[in-house]
């Protein structure tokens, strides 16, 4: 790759697009399937640039949840790799008709669906998002330039090298994959600015990340959200599934976007459900910042103060507050919420419905984990990254969202008078 300026590598891309876009369902299938055995074949290399980031890290001290996020096993690849053959067996969504018509003076007329043409993607300590974002946009028709931070710039580089060469194996141009990770920052402010070049722009990370790239891009950008995520118990909930919901939607995985971060408790049901939840999430490692009443039902309470309403702590902590009515609960949430995914346990079909109809997030559940808010739980294979935006995308971006739409008219001659 050529390593003269972060535009170089955006032209490259933008001229490896039209082929990308001519390749068959069948060619993009075998392309992946010979990225997904090339991570397995190559593991080693790719654990040991691993371990360059990991130490690293350890020496700045970024803290448990970025090194797991950071982390690659021989079982994670193995899973990386399993996902990209799933993207692979995934319909192609390129030329999908998404309506049609005969128009009056016999023009027939088809909205289809066509590739963006070149995504790019700023991203932070997750290097398993470099292969889930370039075989999204390969499987869709897509070139990519990767932008994945100095956290994981070794694994990356790695991750990246061995995709290209997957590439030229399958006879495709390796210029369909680009990273500008060797320019820092200027290659993320490149990406910014690369109106002409860069077809959309997709931000994942922390909040500050996506603001940033929301406020500073000149091109389009299909904003991903943080997750300040939220379980809501409400008067009829069942104590087992209060306290499996919400332990499942906490720790299963803390270090990401959906796991919940604030519980609020209908103030009826406070004195049945928070002592028995609370001793659930501390027996799995959990400190719970509370409110005064549930400081007064619960020992080993940290004080809650506003700030923690809005935290996204990504760590083994959570918020607890107790709320008078649903609307209050349901205000809170609008309050502080960043509309990336609540749930509700209840046995109320009145509250239940009422919650899905006016909580305003991209996915909202009820008697579920909010775990699930999930590309290959949706069975989308991997995902790009869950949209919090109303425009275009919204949820876990799976492969029609990485493409637009062109409208294609046949006729026989046919003017306009």
């Amino acid at each position: 790759m050529s390593t003269d300026a972060p535009e170089t590598r955006f032209a490259l891309a933008k001229e490896a697009a039209r082929g990308i876009a001519r390749l068959t369902s069948t060619e993009k299938g075998d392309a992946l399937h010979a990225i997904a055995d090339a991570l397995v074949a190559n593991q080693q290399t790719i654990i040991a640039a691993n371990a360059e980031d990991l130490d690293r890290g350890r020496v700045k001290g970024i803290g448990d949840s970025l090194l797991d996020r950071l982390a690659f096993s021989p079982e994670r690849i193995a899973a990386l790799a399993d996902a990209t053959r799933q993207v692979a067996a995934l319909p192609d969504p390129v030329g999908q008709v998404v309506r049609g018509e005969r128009m009056a003076n016999g023009i027939s007329l088809e909205q289809v669906r066509v590739p963006f043409g070149v995504v790019g993607a700023i991203y932070e300590a997750r290097p398993n998002v470099t292969v889930d974002i370039a075989a999204l946009a390969l499987r869709s028709g897509n070139t990519v330039v990767l932008r994945g931070g100095s956290a994981a710039m070794s694994s990356n580089m790695a991750l990246v090298a061995i995709m290209r060469d997957a590439l030229t194996s399958q006879g495709i141009s390796p210029e369909a994959i680009q990273t500008v990770d060797e320019f820092g920052r200027d290659g993320a402010k490149a990406l910014m600015r690369g109106r002409g070049f860069i077809d959309v722009l997709v931000p994942r990370g922390s909040a500050g990340l996506i603001e940033t790239v929301v406020t500073e891009s000149t091109v389009p950008v299909i904003e991903t959200g943080a997750g300040n995520v939220h379980v809501v118990l409400d008067t009829t909930a069942p104590d087992d599934w209060a306290r499996e919901i919400t332990v499942n939607s906490k720790t299963h995985r803390v270090s990401v976007c959906n796991s919940a971060e604030s519980v609020l408790v209908l103030r009826d049901a406070a004195e049945r459900l928070v002592p028995a939840v609370v001793a659930a999430l501390q027996a799995s490692g959990v400190t719970v910042h509370g409110d005064e009443t549930v400081q007064s039902l619960a020992s080993d309470i940290v004080p809650a103060t506003e700030e923690d309403w809005g935290t996204e702590y990504l760590s083994l902590d959570i918020s607890m507050k107790i709320v008078d009515t649903l609307d209050e609960a349901i205000d809170h949430i609008e309050k502080f919420s960043t509309h990336h995914t609540e749930t509700i346990v209840t046995t109320d079909v009145r509250n239940a419905e009422k919650f899905l109809a006016e909580v305003d997030s991209a996915a909202v559940y009820v008697n579920a984990s909010t775990r699930f808010t999930d590309g290959g739980e949706y069975g989308f294979g991997a995902e790009v990254g869950i949209s919090t935006q109303k425009l275009h995308a919204r949820g876990p971006m799976g492969l029609p969202e990485l493409t637009s739409t062109k409208w294609i008219g046949r006729g026989s001659g046919q003017i306009r008078p």
